[in-house]
């Protein structure tokens, strides 16, 4: 059965449908020789290749995994750089035959949780605004910042791209004085979207980092640069937390082989309040 091409390679975990369609859009996938389309469809028997080398299109499926990984400061969130960074995918497990894909991006001055997946389905899930997933952010503000200027970005503030919103602000513990800390929620994420939105009230960002994504948070144990697995129960509520019910979900059968580089996360622990 023929499907759209990006849907065949995101479930064989060869990119999210966003980002598979700009290799489409970009010209470099080709179907039995033949340029494809966005309208393009495809099936496991048909020779796909992308920059001109053939993609191996097992018809045996991983079981849907995901990662945390707890991101530094400094590393960009692109497979590779053309200016050499390391980037983010430099610290993660090997994946035969299949490549993990990130569930977002973080810019190279946020550090944090980031999540990556060998399920296309799921990523894309994830990202796509209409499921509502809400993000939180640690963020350390230099200013004073009154109780208006909160008021204000919980209402919404014009940028580029429309209005934007804080759908919750909290202060951090003593946050007082300035340079004090906020934990801030998002529904999407935009393109530097928490620094701007501090930045339209004159307000600058000295620190930020992403603490949890939709019902992961991550653990106070994590290292920057070390990653952790969740559990298949933890993977399941994650999916049904974007809308997808077991059966859209590669199969179950649990990879155990792959081996953290840190303590196991424990039930998502929410970090203390600073």
């Amino acid at each position: 059965m023929s499907e759209r091409l990006q849907k065949v390679l995101a479930a064989k975990g060869l990119g999210s449908r966003r980002e598979i369609e700009r290799w489409i859009v970009a010209g470099r996938l080709t179907i039995n020789g033949e340029v494809a389309n966005l309208g393009a469809k495809a099936n496991l028997n048909d020779i796909i290749e992308l920059d001109g080398k053939r993609l191996r299109l097992s018809s045996k499926t991983e079981q849907t995994r995901v990662i945390i990984y707890n991101k530094p400061e400094g590393e960009v969130s692109t497979r590779v750089d053309p200016e050499g960074r390391k980037t983010v995918f430099d610290r993660l497990p090997a994946k035969k035959g299949e490549r993990w894909i990130a569930v977002g991006r973080l810019d190279i001055n946020t550090s944090g949780l980031l999540l990556f997946t060998n399920d296309g389905t799921l990523a894309n899930a994830l990202m796509h605004p209409s499921n509502q997933i809400d993000r939180e952010y640690a963020v350390r503000v230099k200013g004073v910042v009154e109780e208006e200027t909160l008021q204000i970005l919980r209402e919404g503030v014009l940028l580029e791209e429309g209005i934007a919103r804080f759908t919750d602000i909290q202060r951090g513990r003593n946050a007082t004085g300035s340079n004090s800390w906020f934990y801030v929620v998002l529904m999407e994420g935009k393109n530097r979207e928490v620094r701007r939105l501090w930045e339209s009230q004159e307000l600058q960002v000295s620190r930020l980092k992403r603490v949890r994504y939709g019902n992961v948070f991550i653990p106070s144990s994590l290292k920057g640069g070390k990653y952790t697995e969740l559990s298949p129960a933890e993977v399941a509520s994650l999916a049904s937390l974007a809308g997808l019910e077991p059966n859209e979900l590669n199969p179950s059968r649990i990879n155990s082989a792959l081996h953290d580089q840190s303590r196991p996360a424990k039930k998502n622990k929410k970090p203390s309040r600073r």
